[in-house]
């Protein structure tokens, strides 16, 4: 059978709560559409990312809070029929506490399992560049508050933004303020040190951290074994999915312009088997005969 025949009576919330109360580190790869996620699922991963700045740069815009609630919903649905229970990123709530609110219904209703909350306020920013502007403690703990309310089963993540701007010891009580709001885990993004990282997660001992290990970030570059020890016990590779797929296209445009024909590319294509395959197209097939197969008197 495959991922959309199936049907998980768990609700995605609970199952990503459950996963994380494992010890061993939640290791959540980027899938920035549904292909990514069911070749995801099949290399053996538990659960995954949707990363706002990947679901921009699908749509050819830039990560500045200009994607809608809609346009995340539409690639929830991709992603969460791999079974997979699935963090997305939730920007700034597009915008404030009853804002927050209708997102965090629409994101269940559409497959979300988990989401994270930052405390930017818009246009917001890539985490790892400068020159981020923050909420104030306070009103970024009643948008968490307001979001916790509205939820389901969805696992709420509360990142912060605070360590470049105000430092350490800031970050870190916006962190326990917004675990007090209502936040089941917390994102300290754009750690700049292996020692920062320790200081973070020894100053919230027992407190689920989200670890983010994009490329060309300001993140030091760690496994998934290293940041356990550290005490972390998420990790999501955010664009990676993306940024190889991407290089791949740039690679079999370029062909096709010297070439005149795709054949240098042929043998780094997936094949038509492969990709019936990934996607279960007989599975459909054969679940469309026996529905139309006539029933018996």
């Amino acid at each position: 059978m495959t991922h959309l025949i199936r049907h998980d009576t768990v609700p995605a919330g609970r199952r990503f709560r459950d996963r994380l109360a494992d010890p061993a580190i939640f290791r959540l790869p980027g899938a920035h559409n549904g292909q990514a996620a069911l070749q995801a699922r099949a290399a053996g991963f538990e659960g995954l990312y949707l990363s706002g700045a990947a679901m921009s740069a699908s749509m050819g815009l830039p990560d500045l809070g200009l994607i809608t609630i809609e346009d995340v919903c539409f690639f929830i649905r991709q992603i969460a029929t791999s079974g997979l229970p699935v963090l997305v990123d939730a920007d700034t709530g597009y915008g404030e506490a009853l804002n927050a609110m209708v997102m965090v219904r629409r994101f269940e209703e559409a497959g979300a399992a988990a989401i994270h909350l930052e405390d930017q306020i818009l246009p917001k920013k890539c985490g790892h560049l400068s020159d981020k502007r923050l909420a104030s403690p306070t009103e970024m703990a009643a948008k968490i508050a307001a979001a916790a309310r509205a939820r389901r089963d969805l696992v709420i993540i509360a990142r912060t933004d605070a360590i470049a701007n105000e430092g350490m010891e800031a970050a870190i009580a916006r962190a326990r303020l917004y675990l007090e709001a209502g936040a089941d885990a917390i994102f300290p993004e754009a750690l700049t040190s292996t020692e920062m990282m320790h200081t973070f997660a020894d100053a919230l001992p027992g407190v689920p951290l989200l670890a983010n290990m994009t490329e060309f970030g300001r993140t030091p570059a760690l496994t998934g074994a290293e940041l356990q020890e550290i005490g972390f016990r998420m990790v999501i590779w955010p664009v990676s999915s993306l940024r190889a797929a991407n290089r791949a296209q740039e690679r079999l445009y370029a062909a096709i312009r010297d070439h005149d024909t795709t054949a240098p590319m042929l043998p780094e294509m997936q094949t038509r088997q492969e990709l019936y395959d990934t996607i279960g197209y007989f599975d459909f097939e054969a679940l469309d005969a026996s529905i139309h197969r006539s029933a018996l008197p």
